[in-house]
């Protein structure tokens, strides 16, 4: 089976990816335990660890308000989740109107994330008020990035990302996939001491380091993995493991969210925080002064 990922056609179950990622619900509720597998694997896949109830009233409700938006082919059911082909595209990335709607925000700030990260932590904990929901339709993916060049500015070190898929996301919707090894691999190690040292509004270059999965493997090293993921399931990894996506093959919306959470005693990116974060404020607002990434790579030597 063929799969495109980060714009470059694969072999699912070959060199470069699999669906192998591995589960760590035989260690939840131990805290030393889920260290040790996140500073192995640089993530952890948390199987149901949301109410899957919740997250699916939560889709109802994002696919509603995109329904409104004319992002819904007419005369189907929004929760069928077809794309309006040609209409105007699901705007919600950052959007507090539905991002902080009570639907959706039970599954994102839920009991249940918050509690794994009290755990984890042994602290109180917070997450990042800005919340990068996204609506991805056909042919759209993710290129090869990592977050620390996004929101590395609290330099705590204990800052991870939660991702979670609101539905069930198979692979021909385009889920995320991890390149296993890049977050502590010694043939990553330049590329975390060069491209993990930018930040995209002050450097202004493009967060994503490339769009050709083959080139990280063969190049760095790692693996990609994925899988398929089911409502209630949630992804959680580190600033410097390097992820992307698949792409949605199909003709209806993948719908997921990425969040952020980190001890609340450590300092916090404060593009991120407040009623009304300021997010990113220079990337891209002078497309004139955005350097390629392909340039910073040659002068990175990477």
């Amino acid at each position: 089976m063929k799969v495109t990922l980060c714009k470059r056609e694969v072999e699912l179950g070959g060199k470069y990816l699999d669906a192998d990622l591995r589960e760590s619900n035989d260690i939840l509720g131990k805290p030393a335990a889920l260290h040790e597998r996140m500073k192995e694997n640089g993530y952890l896949l948390i199987r149901g660890l949301q109410v899957r109830e919740n997250v699916l009233r939560a889709r109802h409700r994002i696919l509603e308000h995109i329904n409104q938006q004319g992002a819904i082919k007419p005369g189907t059911d929004p929760d069928d989740a077809f794309v309006n082909v040609g209409g105007k595209h699901a705007h919600t990335m950052g959007q507090r109107v539905i991002t902080h709607d009570p639907a959706v925000r039970s599954v994102l700030e839920s009991p249940e994330i918050f509690g794994f990260f009290e755990s984890f932590f042994a602290k109180q904990c917070l997450t990042f008020d800005y919340k990068w929901l996204r609506c991805v339709c056909r042919p759209d993916g993710t290129g090869a990035h990592i977050d620390i060049v996004y929101m590395g500015r609290g330099s705590t070190t204990n800052l991870f990302t939660v991702w979670t898929p609101f539905g069930d996301i198979p692979l021909e919707l385009g889920p995320l996939a991890l390149c296993v090894g890049s977050h502590n691999g010694a043939g990553f190690e330049k590329v975390r001491q060069t491209y993990g040292k930018m930040d995209v509004d002050r450097d202004r270059v493009n967060g994503w380091f490339s769009d050709d999965p083959t080139e990280m493997v063969d190049k760095f090293g790692g693996k990609w993995q994925t899988t398929n993921f089911r409502a209630g399931d949630v992804l959680i990894f580190g600033m410097f493991t390097m992820h992307g996506s698949l792409a949605n093959t199909t003709d209806r919306w993948r719908i997921s969210c990425d969040t952020r959470f980190q001890p609340a005693d450590e300092p916090v990116d404060e593009r991120w925080v407040g009623e009304n974060p300021k997010a990113h404020y220079a990337w891209y607002t002078e497309p004139d002064k955005m350097v390629a990434m392909d340039k910073a790579r040659d002068k990175w030597g990477v």
